[in-house]
């Protein structure tokens, strides 16, 4: 049974991962035959939100520890898993990409990146394994490749020039998709599709990550 990393940031999309993009790569995931395999750092979130209100809280909450609430409490530090421990791995969107796992939504192209998140999607890259990322978690894929030698990442975000022509500025090559497209990297072996960054509800972001995972499994297959 394929073994794939599902990286979380968190619990809400607000400060965390989009619970119904982690919830949907568990699902297909699970059809497709292959074993999820939470993870997450073990790290202070950089900010609580109450999801109800939008506004920021005094709460001081964990990463891990939040992210265990989508996987049930099945979840492992990512500080004990390596690219030889799994053979792909996905990482849903929320804001917790951007806020947790880097500063990419405080310092947009100018941000910094969890060490633990950039040696993994590295690591994988290095040993030719695939790395799916969706909505803003792109992001995170091109600041982990930033620099290294002879790779320059094809990625998505959807359509939106902003933060397209950011990640250009990280050193990727943005292509425009719909919400239900999956663009294949096939040189670096990296899947990336659009999700809530234009998608409107559920139904609508569902394509486009059963294609990434589908994209996923075909890469380790190959």
């Amino acid at each position: 049974m394929m073994k794939i990393a599902l990286l979380l940031s968190g619990c809400g999309v607000y400060d965390g991962s989009e619970i119904h993009e982690a919830t949907l790569t568990l699902y297909f995931l699970a059809q497709a035959g292959a074993q999820a395999v939470p993870i997450a750092p073990h790290i202070p979130q950089a900010e609580t939100i109450d999801h109800l209100t939008g506004k920021i809280t005094e709460e001081q909450r964990n990463v891990l520890v939040e992210s265990a609430r989508i996987s049930r409490g099945e979840i492992k530090d990512i500080s004990e898993v390596t690219g030889a421990d799994i053979d792909g791995l996905i990482i849903p969107g929320g804001l917790g990409a951007g806020k947790n796992l880097s500063s990419f939504a405080q310092a947009g192209e100018n941000c910094t990146i969890n060490e633990e998140v950039k040696s993994l999607i590295r690591d994988m890259v290095r040993r030719r394994k695939p790395v799916g990322a969706m909505c803003i978690a792109p992001v995170l894929v091109a600041k982990a490749l930033q620099g290294m030698d002879e790779v320059t990442p094809t990625l998505t975000i959807g359509n939106d020039p902003t933060t397209a022509k950011k990640l250009e500025k990280l050193g990727a090559i943005h292509v425009t998709a719909r919400v239900d497209e999956a663009i294949i990297d096939n040189a670096n072996r990296i899947v990336t599709t659009p999700a809530y960054m234009i998608g409107l509800g559920i139904q609508e972001v569902a394509k486009g990550i059963e294609n990434l995972v589908k994209g996923v499994m075909e890469l380790i297959e190959k």
